[in-house]
Protein backbone atom coordinates (compact mmCIF):
# COMPACT_ATOMS: atom_id res chain seq x y z
CA UNK A 1 0.00 0.00 0.00
CA UNK A 2 1.53 3.34 -0.86
CA UNK A 3 0.79 6.73 1.30
CA UNK A 4 1.14 9.26 -0.72
CA UNK A 5 -1.56 12.07 0.52
CA UNK A 6 -1.39 13.31 4.12
CA UNK A 7 -4.02 15.81 5.67
CA UNK A 8 -3.94 17.77 8.51
CA UNK A 9 -7.40 17.56 10.64
CA UNK A 10 -8.44 20.66 11.31
CA UNK A 11 -11.57 22.41 13.38
CA UNK A 12 -13.71 22.81 10.44
CA UNK A 13 -13.18 19.07 9.89
CA UNK A 14 -14.78 18.41 12.86
CA UNK A 15 -17.99 16.36 13.93
CA UNK A 16 -20.13 17.72 17.02
CA UNK A 17 -17.98 14.89 18.59
CA UNK A 18 -14.70 16.93 18.77
CA UNK A 19 -13.16 13.94 16.19
CA UNK A 20 -13.04 13.75 12.23
CA UNK A 21 -16.87 13.99 10.52
CA UNK A 22 -16.96 10.79 8.27
CA UNK A 23 -17.92 12.62 5.33
CA UNK A 24 -14.98 14.53 5.33
CA UNK A 25 -12.72 11.59 5.01
CA UNK A 26 -14.98 10.14 2.41
CA UNK A 27 -14.44 13.06 0.13
CA UNK A 28 -10.85 12.84 0.39
CA UNK A 29 -10.77 9.20 -0.10
CA UNK A 30 -12.66 9.43 -3.37
CA UNK A 31 -10.60 12.71 -4.59
CA UNK A 32 -7.12 10.73 -3.74
CA UNK A 33 -8.55 7.37 -5.23
CA UNK A 34 -9.82 9.08 -8.61
CA UNK A 35 -6.94 10.58 -8.82
CA UNK A 36 -5.16 7.40 -8.03
CA UNK A 37 -7.37 5.96 -10.76
CA UNK A 38 -6.44 8.51 -13.68
CA UNK A 39 -2.98 8.22 -13.00
CA UNK A 40 -2.98 4.49 -13.56
CA UNK A 41 -5.40 4.13 -16.84
CA UNK A 42 -4.01 7.62 -17.98
CA UNK A 43 -7.59 8.92 -18.39
CA UNK A 44 -8.81 11.96 -16.82
CA UNK A 45 -12.14 10.61 -17.44
CA UNK A 46 -13.01 8.17 -14.49
CA UNK A 47 -16.23 7.49 -12.63
CA UNK A 48 -16.51 6.14 -8.68
CA UNK A 49 -18.95 3.21 -9.66
CA UNK A 50 -18.78 1.28 -6.17
CA UNK A 51 -17.52 1.50 -2.59
CA UNK A 52 -17.98 -1.31 -0.34
CA UNK A 53 -18.37 -1.59 3.03
CA UNK A 54 -16.44 1.51 4.96
CA UNK A 55 -15.02 0.09 8.34
CA UNK A 56 -14.29 3.31 10.85
CA UNK A 57 -11.61 1.46 13.16
CA UNK A 58 -10.66 4.36 14.99
CA UNK A 59 -11.34 8.11 15.72
CA UNK A 60 -9.34 11.14 14.62
CA UNK A 61 -8.98 14.47 16.19
CA UNK A 62 -8.05 18.01 15.82
CA UNK A 63 -4.09 18.20 14.83
CA UNK A 64 -3.74 14.49 13.59
CA UNK A 65 -1.80 14.07 10.26
CA UNK A 66 -3.52 11.22 8.47
CA UNK A 67 -2.06 9.37 5.66
CA UNK A 68 -4.53 7.71 2.71
CA UNK A 69 -2.84 4.40 1.49
CA UNK A 70 -4.76 3.56 -1.93
CA UNK A 71 -3.40 0.08 -4.14
CA UNK A 72 -5.03 -0.99 -7.03
CA UNK A 73 -6.19 -4.41 -6.45
CA UNK A 74 -7.86 -5.70 -10.21
CA UNK A 75 -7.99 -4.40 -13.29
CA UNK A 76 -11.18 -5.14 -15.09
CA UNK A 77 -11.97 -4.36 -19.32
CA UNK A 78 -13.42 -0.99 -18.46
CA UNK A 79 -12.32 -0.81 -14.59
CA UNK A 80 -10.41 -0.47 -12.14
CA UNK A 81 -10.93 -2.00 -8.25
CA UNK A 82 -8.50 -0.33 -5.87
CA UNK A 83 -8.28 -1.09 -1.71
CA UNK A 84 -7.99 1.58 0.96
CA UNK A 85 -6.34 2.15 4.05
CA UNK A 86 -6.39 5.37 6.06
CA UNK A 87 -3.67 5.61 9.17
CA UNK A 88 -2.48 8.38 11.48
CA UNK A 89 1.03 9.54 10.27
CA UNK A 90 2.46 9.20 13.77
CA UNK A 91 1.20 6.38 15.62
CA UNK A 92 0.59 4.45 12.82
CA UNK A 93 -2.93 3.54 14.39
CA UNK A 94 -5.36 2.64 11.54
CA UNK A 95 -8.78 5.12 11.27
CA UNK A 96 -10.21 3.63 8.13
CA UNK A 97 -10.27 0.61 5.81
CA UNK A 98 -12.35 -0.04 2.91
CA UNK A 99 -11.67 -3.19 0.49
CA UNK A 100 -13.19 -2.26 -2.80
CA UNK A 101 -13.45 1.30 -4.78
CA UNK A 102 -14.20 0.79 -8.26
CA UNK A 103 -13.79 3.44 -10.88
CA UNK A 104 -14.92 2.69 -14.87
CA UNK A 105 -13.02 4.59 -17.32
CA UNK A 106 -15.01 6.56 -19.83
CA UNK A 107 -14.40 7.14 -23.45
CA UNK A 108 -14.97 10.84 -24.99
CA UNK A 109 -18.88 9.93 -25.45
CA UNK A 110 -19.09 9.29 -21.50
CA UNK A 111 -19.85 5.57 -21.61
CA UNK A 112 -17.23 2.95 -20.53
CA UNK A 113 -14.38 2.26 -22.54
CA UNK A 114 -11.71 -0.28 -22.67
CA UNK A 115 -8.59 0.81 -21.04
CA UNK A 116 -6.11 -2.00 -21.85
CA UNK A 117 -4.33 -2.08 -18.54
CA UNK A 118 -3.40 -5.42 -16.61
CA UNK A 119 -1.03 -4.30 -13.87
CA UNK A 120 0.25 -1.29 -11.74
CA UNK A 121 2.11 1.16 -13.32
CA UNK A 122 5.02 2.87 -11.08
CA UNK A 123 5.83 6.49 -11.09
CA UNK A 124 9.65 5.21 -11.96
CA UNK A 125 8.04 3.16 -15.32
CA UNK A 126 5.81 6.39 -16.42
CA UNK A 127 8.65 8.36 -17.83
CA UNK A 128 11.37 8.23 -20.15
CA UNK A 129 15.26 8.90 -18.52
CA UNK A 130 16.34 12.09 -19.93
Amino acid sequence: MNFHTRKWVKPEDLNPNGTLFGGSLLRWIDEEAAIYAIVQLGNQRVVTKYISEINFVSASRQGDIIELGITATEFGRTSITLSCHVRNKITRKSILTIDKLVFVNLGEDGTPAPHGRTEIRYIKDQFEPG
